[in-house]
């Protein structure tokens, strides 16, 4: 029951925090959101608000769509993203909001599309080690073997691991921290790396769990308090 924010990804690079130690970081520029609608419990069973991201040409929208962004008096919007939460009763229809939102927050949630890589065979898709280099097997080297059962039950199982469209799928991220956030210029700084390629769609959340972990200048700051008071115990 948490706000959410959509961003696009610049790319990585690296950010140097205390004591010089250097963090690999992915750069999202964030968009920031505008409320569209305010859905309420008695009108259709639960609190929610629809929020409008990124901009779009009104040449891009179909009749239907046009006619809902001139009643809501707003600019056209690309995505439209629903989500529930208790206290509709702080937002009205026309604001907006940005990366303030995450502005006490250490840890979130990514979601995003994968690099696609097109057809794969078993081996690069699902890591299958393939079939003998010898005694017999030729032409087949790669193949993933038999993916078939007995006469009963007959048939491929759905789900069966082969050869197929690799990548190009929503994958989620959990829990991942926050390193710097940039509110003037739109930019928010997570450790590690994330799905997909440069300048894809990123969708980001509050942490859904609870993270009991301390972040990388916590842990910083925690030795080095260590350390001054072993010196304090040796005078």
């Amino acid at each position: 029951m948490t706000l959410g924010l959509i961003g696009t990804k610049l790319g990585m690079t690296r950010e140097f925090i205390k004591g010089g130690q250097s963090v690999p970081v992915t750069v999202i520029k964030i968009e920031k959101g505008r409320v569209l609608d305010i859905i309420k419990k008695e009108t259709r069973g639960y609190n929610a608000i629809k929020v409008g991201f990124f901009k779009l040409k009104n040449s891009k929208l179909t009749k239907q769509m046009k006619g809902y962004f001139t009643k809501k008096n707003t600019e056209a919007k690309k995505i439209l993203k629903e989500y529930r939460i208790n206290e509709v009763e702080k937002f009205k229809e026309g604001n907006e909001f940005g990366l303030e939102i995450l502005k006490d927050k250490k840890f979130v949630d990514v979601r995003s599309k994968t690099i696609g890589k097109g057809f794969a065979g078993g081996m690069k898709r699902w890591n299958f080690s393939g079939l003998r280099a010898s005694h017999g097997v030729s032409v087949s080297h790669r193949a993933h073997g038999s993916t078939g059962q007995n006469q009963d039950p007959g048939k491929v199982f759905k789900g069966k691991k082969m050869a197929g469209h690799m990548g190009d799928k929503f994958r989620t991220l959990l829990n991942l921290e926050i390193v710097k956030s940039d509110i003037e210029n739109n930019l928010i700084y997570l450790k590690g790396s994330i799905p997909g390629s440069k300048n894809s769609t990123v969708f980001l959340k509050e942490s859904v769990k609870n993270v009991k972990r301390k972040t990388l200048t916590e842990k910083i700051d925690f030795k080095a308090k260590k350390i001054e008071a072993a010196k304090g115990k040796k005078k």
